[in-house]
This record gives C-alpha cells, sequence and structure tokens, in this order.
C-alpha cells in the first residue's frame, strides 16, 4: 500500500524516542523550578565515568549535597532524579542518554544502573583480590603501607563497620595486614584518634579502619 501522508507530513521530524530515560513523578508544588545555583552546584564535582572513578563516592557526594535541598510538597527523590544529569559528564553523560526512554522510574533504578554501569563485577573481584592479598610493597614504610591500604578499603563499596577495638583480631584478617595492624597498635600514625574493625562483604575480611 502506498504512503498516504502528504510530503509536509514526510518531511516532518519525527517526535519519538526522544524521551528522557528518567521519569520524573509529578510535583504538586505551585510554582516549582530548580534553581540556577542548584544547577551549578551539581556541575561543581562532576563524575566523567573514568577508570579511577569510584561511582559510590559521589553517590555518597550527591545525597550528601541533595539531602540539604528542601522544598515544601516536593519529595527529596524527585529532586535527586531532576538533579543528577546535571552531575555528569564525559562517557557517564553519554551512557545517561543511551539509556532506553522512561526506564528509569525510581532514585533506586538510577542508583542500580549507575552503579552496574560503573562499578562492574570484575572492578569488584579485581578489588577483592587486591584486599585479600594485599602486601606491603618493598622500599615501602609502615605509614605508606596503612595509607595504601585505606585507599583500596575506601575504594571498597561493600563496608559495614563494627565497634570492635582495634587490638581485636580475627581469622579473616589477612597474615599480611596482621602483621601491620601490630605495627599500627605499637606505633600508631600521628594523625589517628581511634581504629576499629571493618567486615568487607567484598572480601569476607575484617579490615582495620580508623
Amino acid at each position: 500500500m502506498a504512503d498516504q501522508r502528504t510530503m509536509a507530513e514526510l518531511l516532518r521530524a519525527p517526535t519519538e524516542g526522544y524521551a528522557e530515560a528518567i521519569v520524573v513523578p509529578p510535583i504538586l508544588a505551585e510554582h516549582f523550578e530548580l534553581k540556577h545555583n542548584l544547577i551549578n552546584m551539581m556541575t561543581s564535582d562532576q563524575f566523567f565515568g573514568l577508570e579511577k572513578d569510584n561511582p559510590h563516592d559521589h553517590i555518597r557526594w550527591f545525597n550528601k549535597i541533595t539531602s540539604t535541598i528542601k522544598y515544601k510538597d516536593v519529595p527529596n527523590s524527585a529532586i535527586k532524579l531532576m538533579l543528577f544529569p546535571f552531575s555528569l559528564a564525559g562517557a557517564a553523560h553519554r551512557w545517561l542518554e543511551k539509556e532506553p526512554p522512561r526506564s528509569i522510574l525510581t532514585w533506586e533504578d538510577l542508583v542500580s544502573k549507575f552503579i552496574n554501569e560503573f562499578f562492574p563485577p570484575s572492578r569488584t573481584i579485581n578489588l577483592q583480590n587486591e584486599i585479600s592479598n594485599f602486601e606491603q610493597r618493598f622500599g615501602e614504610s609502615f605509614h605508606e603501607a596503612w595509607d595504601h591500604y585505606k585507599d583500596l578499603l575506601r575504594a571498597c563499596p561493600h563496608h559495614a563497620k563494627l565497634t570492635h577495638a582495634v587490638n581485636h583480631q580475627t581469622s579473616a584478617v589477612t597474615t599480611a595486614m596482621t602483621a601491620i595492624l601490630k605495627q599500627f597498635q605499637a606505633n600508631p600514625p600521628p594523625d589517628s584518634v581511634k581504629a576499629v574493625e571493618e567486615v568487607c562483604v567484598t572480601c569476607g575480611g575484617a579490615h582495620p579502619y580508623y
């Protein structure tokens, strides 16, 4: 069957497929709009999606900022959904643009997709191996090893703090870190206040933390 549309209709730009991935729920508040200063705040520390970037750190930063934003009759989750795209740049922004239209309905959906994209299981496995097999490097001082180890822990997305004292040992602590922990007990870094152990879901180990 011949196409019955007129030339004007054929040349008209398509409107399908341009919907945003994020669906913001209806807002009941009258005269609500995002202020430019909020948008500028989001662009001050954007997530680019580089290999060194940690999406968990970005979500923590974003939650901290948006938790202070209050509007009457406007759910905080709606504010997060509206502001989050402004906190992305580069590869991260392109990722969001490629997500299927209307595929993100809640803040939890967005966080899940974001984390899965930029902190895939392979990255968790690599981190698990680094933590579980941690060894003090040749020529590395105790304080340098301690800082190096803490950097690995900060990168781990699955820490659960316990209130055990630092001298409480468990068999899950790696042999190398047990030695380093003993050094810490005998000669704590000058900037430490107290130390506890953490159990990491990533590797199942208990790690010194302060």
